[in-house]
């Protein structure tokens, strides 16, 4: 057995992370840890990997007792974790990050040509082909990816610790990581996965383990279970998935079109921090009652669009007009007073003030709207929004006086969807909504995100995750470079379809 955890337990003060937990994964083996946000299933792999002590019980790794020790211990004995954000240098080059702190010398300096060689001789051994002389900082997210995953291998990680491994890549990049993961159990590697794609967790695993409130609750065989149990082991009750949602109707009686488009977008040209143009003459429109989603490998220019049309970044040429109003010049506050909300792709570092509570939290962008009289906060007022948003939106636990910090991720996520949907708006920008949260959640958020456009709202979806653009969009649009290289009825869509438009393999002229 390669990893064994007996009976683990974690408290960070008065949390219980982590309560008497069992987890056996053999050698050779793929195995999926899925549950809530909040689960335990990080704690549980920080534990194993040593950023944690636990509480009480007793890890196994190779039959041989861990409990307690630390990273360097663990690392030492091929224990590897890849963490969901990368955690790599990007002014320095592939084989400088995977080498940096056991670099190879001549003499006092650093042996650069070995350090290219071994990094290109690991590549090549183990699927995972990328340029080491090439910066950080130039590779696609699929690449910096592999980057991740040589810096444990090239440490001698036999037992792999992979955190939500695929929430940034395209179809393609997927499959191309199965084949990596495939090889490397193929060899005897031992591979744990944290995630929350059923679908994948399905596809890749040889077997699964749920978590719910810090526990065990059940095991499978992958092949004998599907994703809806796994669902259901997960929440407790039966969950409406993603790929469970029907196309929407490529011609809809919810879409108006008869007056001004809900967001309007013409001839739109955006230059990058680095100088490149990144928006290249984008025209489209969204319509009152309609889901725009737009698929793509992060990268092409989409998080500098939304950057644009929230105000973030200013309008260099062309306009963005919000149900017929010109919003080319206006501030951030002043388009949220026109209709403008902004879910943002990162709710730490663009949606939350961590250490502020949630009622706080909630009204961040909207304070003039919560002033008295005298010009101070009205706290009854702030007070009664946040009760009434937490219970609205089902934020857990309903204690308006705990910092953002305090919560899941899947719970912060709807603190930030509370803020800009529990208002009155003409156009939603929704980016990335569901990145890493649960099933649950998950669910929640699209039942929130379709509601807004059967109310009439314009809705403009970006998302990394196909699977969730399928599920909810009227019509489709690829983003590659800058450009829309296909816009098509969602009907008319599959992952198979759109993956080469989203790759640059494939290019339609956009209607």
């Amino acid at each position: 057995m390669a990893v064994r955890m007996r009976q683990v337990s974690k408290r960070f003060g008065a949390v219980q992370a982590n309560r008497d937990v069992t987890l056996e994964v053999a050698s050779g083996e793929i195995h999926a840890l899925v549950g809530e946000n909040g689960a335990g299933k990080s704690t549980l792999m920080h534990l194993l990997s040593g950023l944690s002590t636990p509480s009480g019980g007793r890890i196994e790794v190779l039959g041989r007792d861990v409990t307690g020790w630390d990273t360097n211990a663990a690392i030492d004995a091929g224990v590897g974790m890849v963490h969901q954000h990368f955690m790599l240098v990007p002014t320095l080059t592939v084989a400088e990050n995977l080498v940096l702190g056991r670099e190879p010398t001549r003499g006092l300096l650093l042996d650069d040509a070995r350090a290219v060689a071994d990094v290109r001789a690991l590549a090549e051994r183990t699927g995972l082909r990328v340029d080491p002389t090439r910066l950080v900082a130039a590779l696609s997210v699929g690449e910096a990816q592999r980057v991740e995953i040589l810096k444990v291998l090239y440490r001698g990680a036999r037992i792999l610790i992979l955190d939500e491994p695929t929430a940034v890549l395209s179809p393609p990049e997927v499959e191309e990581l199965w084949t990596v993961l495939r090889g490397l159990r193929a060899q005897g590697d031992t591979i744990i996965i944290i995630t929350h794609k059923l679908d994948e967790v399905v596809a890749i695993s040889d077997a699964i383990t749920v978590m719910r409130d810090g526990r065990n609750i059940a095991r499978f065989a992958t092949a004998d279970t599907t994703p809806r149990d796994i669902a259901r082991a997960m929440v407790g009750r039966d969950v409406v998935l993603a790929f469970d949602i029907k196309h929407a109707a490529a011609v809809s009686s919810r879409v108006r079109t008869d007056g001004p488009a809900a967001l309007a977008v013409r001839d739109l040209s955006v230059h990058g921090d680095r100088g490149t143009r990144v928006i290249d003459q984008l025209s489209f429109s969204v319509q009152p009652g309609e889901i725009f989603g737009i698929a793509g490998v992060e990268g092409n220019g989409q998080t500098e669009l939304l950057d644009v049309l929230a105000g973030l970044r200013r309008v260099e040429t062309g306009s963005v007009h919000i149900d017929g109003q010109d919003v080319s010049l206006l501030s951030v506050r002043a388009r949220s007073d026109a209709g403008l909300s902004h879910i943002p792709e990162d709710r730490h570092r663009r949606g939350l003030v961590l250490d502020y509570s949630v009622s706080e939290n909630l009204l961040l962008g909207r304070q003039h709207h919560f002033a008295s009289s005298i010009g101070t906060m009205d706290q009854d007022k702030i007070a009664r929004h946040a009760e009434l948003q937490v219970k609205t939106f089902d934020i857990r636990p309903p204690d308006v006086s705990l910092s953002a910090r305090a919560l899941s991720g899947g719970n912060q996520q709807k603190v930030v969807i509370a803020r800009e949907m529990g208002r009155a708006f003409t156009v939603l920008l929704a980016a990335q909504p569901t990145r890493g949260v649960d099933v649950g959640a998950i669910e929640f958020i699209h039942a929130q995100l379709r509601a807004a456009r059967d109310a009439g709202k314009g809705v403009l979806l970006v998302s990394a995750d196909l699977a969730e653009v399928l599920a909810l969009s009227d019509r489709i649009a690829v983003m590659y470079e800058g450009r829309f290289v296909c816009v098509l009825p969602s009907s008319e869509c599959n992952a198979e379809h759109l993956g080469p438009y989203m790759t640059g393999a494939a290019r339609a002229v956009a209607t």
